[in-house]
């Protein structure tokens, strides 16, 4: 029966097929003595990343309102000023003229340094979590038998095959899982 090895081949065909399939795709390791990453995407497309990002948008939003209510109140009492301005004395208008420019200048730098530490407090999370990344890096570093890792957007051209970005991501949302921070107290 010379059919018998052409079905039991073509079986073997779509077992083998349907094999492969359903195994997902794996990478295969990357072997290379250069590996380069993206460290703004390790940040931001991370877990970690993503949850610190929404944090500080939140945060950011709540201080520009603020700025905003602060800024309308002042605009208000400007008005209010402009309009006493008729009944007053120079000098009695200079007085509290100077007052109130005293005290927006006062409120300008109150709100400015709200700003810079909420900055500040960003840029320590990323390098908190940059600190937290050297070890999962680290071991990527020798899976590959890499000397070194470089930051892409440093690189003129690089092949994406020596790019560890997303394997980094994966590794470091498990390592970092449940990992979060509450917002400082203001």
């Amino acid at each position: 029966m010379p059919l018998r090895p052409l079905v039991y081949g073509l079986a073997l065909a779509v077992f083998c097929a349907v094999s492969a399939q359903a195994q997902p795709l794996v990478r295969a390791p990357i072997e290379s003595p250069i590996l380069t990453i993206d460290s703004d995407t390790l940040f931001e497309d991370s877990r970690f990343g993503r949850q610190t990002i929404e944090e500080f948008e939140k945060r950011g939003a709540a201080l520009a309102s603020e700025n905003r209510s602060i800024e309308e109140a002042l605009e208000a009492e400007e008005k209010d000023l402009t309009a006493l301005r008729a009944t007053m004395t120079p000098i009695e208008f200079r007085t509290l003229a100077d007052a109130f420019d005293q005290k927006v200048q006062e409120t300008r730098r109150t709100q400015e340094a709200k700003n810079r530490e909420l900055n500040s407090e960003l840029e320590s999370r990323r390098v908190m979590f940059l600190n937290a990344a050297a070890p999962v890096l680290e071991q990527l570093m020798r899976e590959a038998g890499a000397a070194v890792v470089l930051e892409r957007r440093s690189i003129f051209i690089s092949s994406n095959a020596v790019d560890i970005t997303q394997i980094a991501i994966n590794r470091l949302n498990v390592v970092l899982n449940g990992v979060e921070f509450a917002p400082e107290q203001q």
